[in-house]
């Protein structure tokens, strides 16, 4: 049995093996089979959580998504990113011949074969998602969400080669620095907490043997996190909501509308000047993200109709009211979920379904409709400051 990108640990009378994988390597599903058979462990850890758990051994999840009920939800930008995400994964898979996250995939079935405990040692991806945003400021969650977006149109590809060396802890170590000098507030909660969840999860599983099956990434850091005691219920609080984001988010439109109001009353002429800028940039720039989208007539239109009011309440989006209309004028056919997880593949796939279509005409909207803000923001104060 090969001991490359095996790391093991005893800690209070427990023989732990961590498994640094690739969630797209066949050599990493082979190791992972050959491991839990050879050491026959009392419980294996997986890098899961309950939800993805669910959408690996359930092939027809999609079917079951009730697009509405995302957008309803605010839930839309994250499944976006989700997907995204996933689609770079799946696309090196494609390229290998191997399905994306084979590897855990794989301990599962060795693990139900050999009758051991299965643990999902991961936290709930919900909650990572909302810790990472909860860190990013304005202009933080605009640059996230444009690399993610813009992350469709990659069409990268590596070598085998090139993956496996990718599991060393260098090329781990310099992927990181690279991605936090750009992100920095994002590796808290997406990598440091997460070692220290998972560590945790693996110090708990039962019996006296665990493995655990993980992304090379967290090996380091579970190494270390792991020689603590951390508290899960901490590690999984979304943190509340900071009153300044919300006093600002109503204090903008409050002084925009004072603005409006002072310059109607002042000057007429330039208060309808002022008032048509403001109507322009955020319906335009908004209505420009869901022709981006490829929406519906009546999404853009929709898009350009709200976005200049919504913007004005902070209780309500551009983008949801353009993706309920997008949804009820072209609405998911079975068809679009049972290939949503083929079409994530390329950009022209992203476009054409039908699901994520809708998701894109949310991001998009609402993304045009905060530079809309911006710049129509900027032009309401300068009108304002020109009458003075």
């Amino acid at each position: 049995m090969q001991e490359e990108n095996i790391t093991r640990i005893n800690i209070d009378g427990k023989e732990v093996i961590l498994i640094g994988t690739s969630h797209v390597s066949k050599v990493s599903a082979q190791q992972v089979k050959e491991v839990i058979e050879f050491e026959k462990p009392d419980s294996v850890c997986i890098e899961l959580d309950e939800q993805r758990y669910q959408s690996v051994i359930a092939k027809n999840r999609w079917k079951d998504m009730d697009i509405f009920k995302v957008i309803k939800e605010k839930k839309a930008t994250l499944l976006l990113m989700n997907l995204v995400i996933s689609s770079s994964q799946k696309r090196f898979a494609k390229q290998f011949g191997i399905k994306a996250g084979q590897e855990m995939i794989q301990a599962i079935h060795s693990t139900n074969e050999i009758g051991s405990n299965l643990v999902l040692a991961d936290r709930n991806i919900q909650i990572t998602f909302s810790r990472i945003w909860k860190r990013l400021g304005l202009w933080g969650k605009l640059n996230l969400t444009m690399q993610i977006i813009l992350s469709i149109f990659s069409d990268e590809s590596i070598t085998e080669e090139e993956m496996e060396k990718m599991k060393s802890q260098d090329m781990i170590d310099s992927m990181l620095k690279e991605f936090t000098a750009t992100f920095p507030k994002i590796k808290i909660p997406l990598i440091d907490e997460r070692d220290q969840y998972l560590a945790q999860k693996i110090k708990d599983a039962p019996g006296s043997k665990v493995v655990a099956v993980l992304g090379a990434a967290h090996v380091f850091g579970i190494k270390e996190e792991i020689k603590k005691e951390h508290d899960l219920k901490v590690l999984c609080q979304v943190p509340a909501k900071s009153k300044i984001p919300i006093i600002l988010a109503w204090l903008v439109p409050v002084l925009i509308l004072s603005m409006m109001g002072y310059t109607f009353y002042v000057n007429r002429a330039a208060g309808i000047n002022q008032t048509t800028s403001w109507i322009l940039w955020n319906g335009f720039l908004s209505a420009i993200g869901a022709i981006i989208a490829f929406g519906h007539p009546l999404t853009i239109l929709t898009a350009f109709v709200v976005a200049p009011l919504s913007s004005l309440n902070p209780l309500i989006a551009a983008g949801w009211f353009a993706g309920i209309v997008e949804a009820y004028f072209r609405r998911p056919h079975v068809e679009d979920f049972e290939n949503l997880s083929d079409d994530v593949f390329t950009v022209k796939g992203f476009w054409r379904n039908k699901v994520t279509r809708i998701l894109l005409v949310v991001a998009l909207t609402n993304l045009g409709s905060v530079l809309g803000t911006m710049i129509g923001g900027a032009d309401v104060v300068r009108w304002f400051i020109k009458i003075l």
